[in-house]
């Protein structure tokens, strides 16, 4: 089968095509032919080095959509032609607050959905929504669990709250302008691109701030004069810092990510006396992938997708995702002919 092997870290020319052997299903698991597949930073991340666990070579990507195959002897759940989606997450256990020791995400450590094939076990399986095409589905899985996760199982937003997005454009964030628009929170976004946030507001934001404007956190008060109920940040960094003054007393703070680095000298009394919840999450169980799947179709959401790439464009793709150019998920395509396996 074709699939994307990264043998070296590296630069986006490690991302090699190659022709490797197709994989066969073990007993409780099933053989996906990918529609579509979609980027993360975390297949950055893994490309330059900058993950845990990393063992090469191997095939990146977490995120796809395809049709079944072939089935082990005892992956009896669903039928071969069924069209699915991949739950990415390894091993996550029976602990719906935490995951096991031996978790991890599909594509590096195990081979991801860059790829023409993919076996995964039966539970990593969902079916698609009937009204996503396979691009959107493909987009939807580790961006989307994690934005539902960090909003209504961390961060318990309700109708009516004050939610912060900073950083708005990349796929979570997408994700959470529209899950909590959805849930009926009014948002406000971040961004250093004024068409970033203008775009934002098309899908619902209620408003949003230029991060390199002198004080950007007091325009943010002005909307929100009792202060936000929840922020989500995956940018770290000294910013955070602004996100304690933004804050309600007895808000929470979601964490998810560090993409500007460390926090810097973090005031903590500005937590303890204003009495806020910093909590970390990622990724999510297998409820709620379900869930957040039914949430999406009752809701009839559409992923925001930035840009589609052919499979033989893999290079470029990353490319535009390094440079933070990217308004929503970047997707690839596999046009694979109908012949069996």
């Amino acid at each position: 089968m074709k699939a994307i092997v990264l043998r070296e870290i590296g630069g986006p020319e490690q991302y090699q095509f190659e022709e490797i052997d197709t994989p066969s299903p073990g007993r409780n698991e099933v053989l996906i032919r990918l529609r579509a597949a979609a980027f993360n930073r975390r297949d950055i991340f893994v490309r330059k080095g900058e993950y845990p666990g990393i063992r090469l070579p191997a095939t990146p990507g977490a995120d796809g959509a395809g049709e079944i195959v072939a089935v082990g002897d005892d992956a009896t759940n669903l039928p071969v032609g069924s069209k699915v989606v991949i739950y990415p997450a390894i091993n996550w256990g029976d602990e719906e607050r935490i995951y096991r020791k031996d978790f991890s995400i599909v594509g590096v450590p195990t081979n991801g959905t860059f790829a023409e094939f993919i076996k995964v076990p039966m539970e990593n399986v969902f079916l698609k929504p009937d009204y996503l095409s396979w691009e959107e589905a493909a987009a939807l899985p580790l961006a989307g669990l994690t934005a539902y996760r960090s909003l209504v199982t961390r961060g318990q937003l309700k109708a009516g709250e004050n939610v912060l997005i900073p950083g708005i454009g990349g796929g979570v964030a997408t994700f959470l302008l529209q899950v909590a628009a959805a849930l009926g929170a009014k948002v406000y976004v971040t961004s250093s691109s004024d068409d970033k946030i203008n775009k934002a507001i098309s899908l619902g934001a209620s408003g949003g701030v230029n991060y390199q404007e002198e004080n950007w956190d007091k325009k943010l008060r002005e909307w929100m004069p009792d202060g936000a109920d929840l922020c989500v940040d995956s940018v770290g960094g000294k910013s955070f810092q602004k996100l304690l003054n933004i804050t309600k007393h007895g808000s929470r703070i979601v964490t998810f990510g560090a993409t500007a680095g460390p926090v810097p000298q973090l005031v903590m009394p500005k937590i303890f006396l204003k009495q806020l919840d910093i909590l970390g999450t990622t990724m999510g169980s297998p409820s709620e992938f379900h869930n957040m799947l039914s949430f999406y179709s009752e809701n009839l959401i559409h992923p925001v997708i930035d840009s589609i790439y052919s499979f033989e464009e893999i290079t470029e793709a990353q490319r535009r995702m390094e440079q933070g150019n990217n308004f929503g998920k970047i997707v690839v395509t596999f046009p694979w002919s109908e012949e069996s396996i």
